[in-house]
């Protein structure tokens, strides 16, 4: 439950950030308004022969009589079209992202360096770039499609399909949404599609709870194209969670008075501290990039770490 209103909280803090930075809401507008264009396009095609298509996938149906026939394919209509918006609302971002790869690049950047830190980058062109979140976005949308495809077909049972299924489909295409979303962010520290996948499972409330109120939200006509840039920058601070081993700047130097600890945390009196007997060489980590205690990062570091260049204390 706690990961779940956390990640309610990202999508909060991602539009608060781009409300205080008008600029770059603006900047974040231009690709999602070029997508919005595109879909709406589709979705009129698909309204206006959504009954002739029912018709052509129930041959069986034609002797039926009243009422069964018109319940039947209306139910396949409105299967059809939610099914439609379902696919539009995670293949939009997807398309989204594509469009204005520059644009997210830049604008995931600044929330990064705002918060004291961005990763470097893999420094690839822009088209190799493209071309790899093409592939990702192929990828997650497949895995998302055989669980539309399951829901779809769960949708004909009676009293579940039209209560149980719909709730479960919202938060699988949550999670999926929340898998692209971040990919602006884990593309630039080089996490390949399957190891982000891994990640969002190992924490899937806090992905369901970041993407689910964005497939709702997106339901909304022209909503998605207001929100689309605060859900860039909360999917950037969403991952600087994720990923807890990157790089963070130093913090401050203690004064001499601050609580007996030195800059690695060692009490007062004991081995590495003031005053103490020496260094304790087990109080620092062996990757100078990583924090006292915390696990080993799978992922490259991008610089030294708080302890580098600097003489324990005691010496």
């Amino acid at each position: 439950m706690r990961d779940l209103v956390a990640g309610m909280r990202y999508l909060g803090k991602g539009q608060r950030w781009v409300a205080q930075n008008g600029r770059w809401w603006g900047f974040g507008l231009i690709p999602a308004l070029i997508a919005l264009v595109l879909y709406a396009a589709v979705l009129t095609v698909l309204a206006l022969w959504s009954g002739d298509i029912a018709a052509w996938a129930t041959p069986f149906a034609d002797g039926w009589g009243s009422p069964w026939q018109g319940l039947l394919r209306g139910l396949f209509v409105a299967l059809l079209f939610a099914g439609g918006l379902t696919l539009s609302v995670l293949t939009f971002t997807a398309v989204t992202l594509l469009i204005g790869d520059p644009f997210y690049e830049s604008l995931s950047q600044k929330v990064e360096e705002s918060e004291g830190h961005c990763p470097p980058g893999t420094d690839r062109p822009l088209w190799q770039e493209i071309w790899i979140a093409l592939r990702d976005s192929v990828h997650v949308l497949l895995r998302a499609a055989g669980f539309g495809i399951l829901l779809f077909v769960l949708g004909f049972v009676p009293f579940l399909g039209q209560t149980v299924i719909p709730a479960i489909g919202f938060c699988v295409s949550g999670f999926f949404l929340a898998v692209e979303l971040t990919s602006v962010a884990m593309q630039r520290r080089d996490i390949p599609v399957r190891e982000r996948l891994r990640l969002l499972r190992g924490r899937k409330a806090l992905a369901v709870g970041f993407g689910t109120p964005i497939v709702l939200l997106f339901l909304i006509p022209f909503i998605a194209v207001v929100l689309m840039p605060g859900a860039v920058a909360g999917a950037t601070l969403l991952v600087r969670e994720l990923v807890p081993d990157e790089e963070r700047p130093p913090a401050p130097d203690r004064g001499e008075g601050d609580a007996g600890q030195d800059r690695a945390g060692a009490p007062y009196g004991q081995p590495g501290a003031p005053g103490g007997f020496g260094p304790a060489p087990a109080q620092f980590p062996a990757n100078p990039g990583q924090r006292p205690g915390a696990p080993r990062s799978p992922y490259p570091q991008s610089g030294p770490g708080p302890s580098a260049g600097r003489p324990p204390a005691g010496w």
